[in-house]
């Protein structure tokens, strides 16, 4: 029994270089958004480098699906973790981030140039992009999270909510809503206990990490409004406190950021819709976690001088929620998701969002997006290859682009 416990421990070790290394080179290359990243984790970590075990894997991937926040980056994190303790799960975040980060940055540098037919068709096509996309993972999310009659209706009640709901609170009022009427409509106990992992000791971590983490977790979010109403001309507060707090919101998925950070950044007349949607449309074009959308607007947001800092201020603060609330749960999960209560309060939550994030495919993806019949077909006949023909976004990005810069010289 020693040997065996030596021999697992042996297993897991590793460095931090290692795990650089590794997650970099996926960073690079895991394209297609969370869902096909967790694929490309599975392959990579269970089957090829047997970091971890099958069970393990997926108990891992139901944590980080529970829980707000970038799910693919959340289960990269750990698995960093568990391989090489706290250093590991740093490089684990900043290899896999890194990528992504630099080409969203990198795009908004050159977005300035873009001010001519050629500019204006590409970021017309990118919008298109993103009516497709939205479109899908409405789609997806709405068949895997409103399964059932109780969870549909919490999500068109979430919808009809915003259709009248104009207030800056509308997302946090929403899912608020959804978790207490999943509370109270969507108990069952067998979902919660489903997949549950025998091997609970692959997630231990001090119970001291967990209070501080969930301790600093409210801290940033209740504590950043107060200090940015303090010192309104502070705009790397002001950034930091947007992209917390939208970060510390986003049950579902990436796409379900787009109408939290528009309501932060567009709406509060931050940031040009047309420049908003450009940068999500882009963002789809590249590897790694759509969350990186965040370094593409913090560079538009911040000063002349001081673009990069915006970015890197703009990036660390959207993925930090999602990182902290993975290390205060890890040592508690396995409690409690033997709780139908918990699991009911979540499924009200996620169902919540597939509303909101259908409220914000109308406005302001497809108002700003679709202006005519030709949009209308591109974007038809993109959905159809995502959907149909599981065709890769970068090739999905690519047509649209193209059909937005012929657009564009046409008229």
């Amino acid at each position: 029994m020693e040997s065996e416990s030596t021999s697992r421990r042996e297993t897991r070790a590793g460095s931090a270089f290692e795990v650089l290394r590794v997650f970099l080179l996926l960073g690079c290359t895991c394209f297609g958004g969370p869902i096909a990243h967790i694929g490309y984790f599975r392959r990579e970590f269970v089957e090829r480098r047997r970091w971890l075990d099958d069970t393990t894997f997926t108990d891992l991937f139901a944590l980080c699906q529970f829980l707000p926040g970038p799910a693919s980056s959340q289960v990269g994190f750990s698995i960093g973790l568990l391989r090489a303790g706290w250093w590991g799960g740093a490089a684990a975040w900043l290899g896999f981030t890194l990528p992504s980060a630099i080409l969203m940055a990198g795009f908004a540098r050159l977005a300035g140039l873009l001010d001519n037919a050629f500019g204006q068709g590409l970021v017309h096509g990118l919008k298109l992009v993103a009516v497709a996309v939205v479109a899908q993972a409405i789609w997806d999310m709405a068949r895997r999270l409103c399964a059932e009659r109780v969870r549909a209706a919490i999500a068109l009640a979430a919808l009809a909510v915003l259709c009248v709901l104009d207030t800056v609170y509308a997302q946090i009022i929403v899912i608020g809503g959804g978790a207490l009427l999943g509370l109270m409509f969507c108990r069952t106990p067998a979902a919660a206990t489903r997949g549950v992992s025998h091997d609970a000791h692959a997630f231990a971590l001090p119970r001291a990490a967990s209070a501080v983490a969930l301790v600093l977790f409210c801290a940033l979010l209740a504590g950043l409004p107060v200090l940015q109403a303090f010192l309104p001309s502070a705009w790397m507060l002001r950034i930091a406190d947007v992209f917390y707090r939208s970060g510390a919101l986003v049950f579902g998925g990436g796409h379900v950021v787009l109408p939290l950070l528009q309501q932060a950044t567009v709406a509060s007349g931050w940031i040009p819709a047309n420049a908003f949607l450009a940068g999500y449309g882009a963002a789809q074009a590249v590897p790694g976690p759509l969350f990186t959308f965040a370094s593409y607007l913090g560079w538009i947001m911040s000063p002349a001088s001081q673009h990069a800092l915006g970015a890197l201020c703009a990036t660390a603060a959207i993925f930090l929620p999602g990182l902290l609330l993975v290390i205060a749960v890890l040592p508690h999960w396995q409690a409690l998701r033997a709780r139908p209560p918990v699991a009911a309060l979540l499924a009200g939550a996620n169902a919540a969002v597939v509303g909101l994030l259908a409220s914000a495919f109308y406005s302001p993806v497809w108002t700003s997006a679709v202006l005519s019949a030709t949009d209308f077909a591109v974007a038809v006949i993109a959905l159809i290859l995502l959907t149909r023909w599981n065709v890769r976004p970068l090739l999905i990005v690519l047509l649209c682009a193209a059909a937005g810069i012929v657009e564009s010289f046409a008229h």
